[in-house]
């Protein structure tokens, strides 16, 4: 009856984990990022808030603290499902009591509005948890397969054997649900887990960190079953060539490539999960007035900053008006700011500060320049400006952006809405124009037609898909793996593929009756008997002939093989 019950845990929260306005405290000067090297620096991008510092983890220290994790995986890989179960309970109890909090710090560390941090981390991360209690143990049990024609005597299975350290280097844009999503699937597969987080996420784990340590005290589990570094790409490096026994990467194509060829030196297997510029088609048929809100919402929850988000979107000549001023309409009306104590705000920071901001403008320009019309937003607020206080780009709308743009190809990652018209309502344009792309994470299509949509939804090139409905909704059924191709990367976490991708998948043959074993047949045995070749025939026509009486004759063969001695063999010099 255990798994049906959780522990209790608390963990202790500091001033600047919960409190909506830190009073007197010190500015930081994003300038400081530039070569930074040996020294994290921990800031809030709504307000500049400095949070801290830390050094960075050197190579020793990281394989020390792998070293660690092998230890406490030892006695973890032979924790029982209901064990493990327990402990993801005892996280989905802490985590619903304490969501404020949870959401909180994700939104000092990330800037993103408080609403984004429960819906985005808080959210996902409860539907994770409950479906790897509800039906994970089932995608790892043994699982038996059928044994063939010829091994029936036999009976064969597969074992789900936990890889040991589970190495995942995550990014800043979902701090709380980048730690408890490999955190949640590594714990239940039996493995430990080491997890390098971004340099611009390094203040919240901490918090984390303490929630995790107390479930697993809760349950009896070492907690260096789950460890952190922090540090800028040497340390990512000192990861993956640390001995770790799969890598889990999430990340750019550009850093991704360099984590693949690093990660082959040892032949370490490696998940990529390297962004995407999703395609949001709009069909001249489709209900507009009831597609905005979505589109709004798949672009500035989190200000943009999604893996899987809709960065191009395709509307028909037909609605391409309509679907313009309507989502313009509703820029207008959002508010930008901090969120922490202001329920109004809509739209929060750029995590990545300054630096980033000089990205989204680059693309902006570019797009203006070869005809684009900037219908909202486009600019960074400069020192006089309110936004300035903060990390701040507004919510920025392009429309009419030719396919020469360098936004129609580079990744965005930030609150603009690019939009294409498709020409003559042509549903192989729309499908040619969202093909035309690199990247190959999601996607998704709107029609009044559900049928049409899903056809058009069908022959765009992604690894996930939704039909009238935002392409990241395929992410809220956490039976469904979660990744991409192209230069949108390989392989796949969720479900029972991400979940059995941290295992071995060790297959297993086995008398079904012990009493009773193979062994083999005198015709084929050593010396050769000279018959071997017509015993082997007789038994694939036995076995495997599409007729009856190619059954028959086969039989009659390895009787009569079976039987006769071979002819006797010259003695060689």
């Amino acid at each position: 009856m255990q798994e049906f019950f959780e522990c209790i845990v608390a963990s202790a929260s500091t001033e600047q984990e919960t409190a909506d306005k830190l009073e007197g405290c010190p500015k930081f000067d994003p300038k400081k990022l530039e070569g930074a090297r040996d020294t994290v620096y921990m800031w809030d991008p709504s307000t500049f808030d400095y949070l801290g510092e830390t050094k960075t983890n050197t190579a020793e220290e990281v394989r020390a603290i792998v070293a660690r994790g092998r230890e406490a995986q030892k006695e973890w890989k032979n924790s029982s499902f209901a064990t493990r179960k327990l402990l993801l309970r005892t996280m989905l109890k802490f985590i619903t009591e304490n969501q404020e909090t949870c959401a909180k710090v994700a939104v000092r560390e990330s800037g993103k509005t408080f609403l984004d941090a429960l819906i985005g981390e808080v959210l996902v991360t409860c539907e994770k948890l409950v479906w790897l209690c509800d039906h994970g143990e089932k995608y790892l049990k043994r699982e038996y397969r059928e044994t063939g024609r010829m091994m029936m005597m036999k009976k064969v299975y597969v074992d789900y054997i936990p890889l040991g350290v589970i190495g995942a280097i995550v990014p800043w844009n979902y701090p709380f649900h980048n730690v408890f999503n490999p955190v949640s699937a590594a714990l239940f597969s039996g493995n430990a887990i080491v997890i390098k987080v971004s340099e611009f996420a390094s203040w919240s784990i901490r918090y984390y960190k303490s929630i995790i340590d107390e479930c697993l005290k809760a349950v009896g589990a070492p907690t260096d079953l789950v460890q952190f570094v922090v540090g800028y790409g040497a340390t990512g490096s000192a990861l993956v060539t640390s001995g770790v026994d799969k890598v889990i990467f999430v990340g750019s194509p550009g850093v991704g490539a360099i984590v693949a060829k690093t990660a082959a030196d040892n032949l370490t297997p490696v998940v990529l999960e390297l962004g995407g510029k999703d395609p949001f088609v709009v069909c001249d048929d489709a209900d507009v007035q009831s597609i905005i809100q979505t589109a709004c919402r798949g672009v500035w929850q989190n200000m943009g900053q999604n893996c899987a988000g809709p960065e191009r979107f395709f509307v028909y000549e037909k609605v391409y008006d309509e679907f313009c001023a309507g989502v313009t309409k509703v820029v207008k009306e959002m508010q930008i700011g901090p969120s922490l104590g202001n329920p109004f705000v809509d739209c929060g920071a750029i995590c990545m500060g300054p630096k980033q901001m000089l990205h989204y403008q680059r693309l902006v320009d570019d797009a203006v320049a070869k005809g684009a019309k900037l219908l909202a937003g486009g600019f960074i607020p400069d020192k006089d400006h309110p936004l300035s206080k903060g990390s701040f780009y507004p919510p920025t709308i392009l429309a009419d952006i030719p396919e020469s743009a360098i936004i129609a190809q580079e990744e965005i990652f930030g609150p603009i809405m690019a939009i294409f018209k498709v020409k003559g309502n042509s549903d192989a344009e729309a499908v040619r124009m969202a093909n035309n792309c690199d990247f190959a994470l999601s996607s998704c299509a709107f029609s009044g037609n559900a049928e049409r949509a899903k056809k058009i939804a069908s022959q765009l090139v992604a690894g996930m898909s939704a039909v009238n409905d935002l392409e990241g909704s395929t992410y809220m059924s956490q039976s469904l793996p979660f990744g991409g191709c192209k230069k949108s990367g390989y392989d796949r976490f969720a479900g029972p593929e991400g979940l059995r991708g941290l295992c071995l998948v060790r297959s297993v043959c086995e008398d079904r009756f012990p009493a009773i074993r193979n062994s083999i047949p005198p015709p084929m045995q050593y010396p050769a008997t000279g018959v071997g070749h017509l015993f082997a025939q007789g038994l694939i026509r036995m076995f495997y002939s599409t007729d009856l009486m190619g059954h028959l004759q086969g039989l009659l063969t390895v009787i009569k093989y079976s039987i006769v001695k071979g002819a006797k063999k010259e003695k060689q010099v």
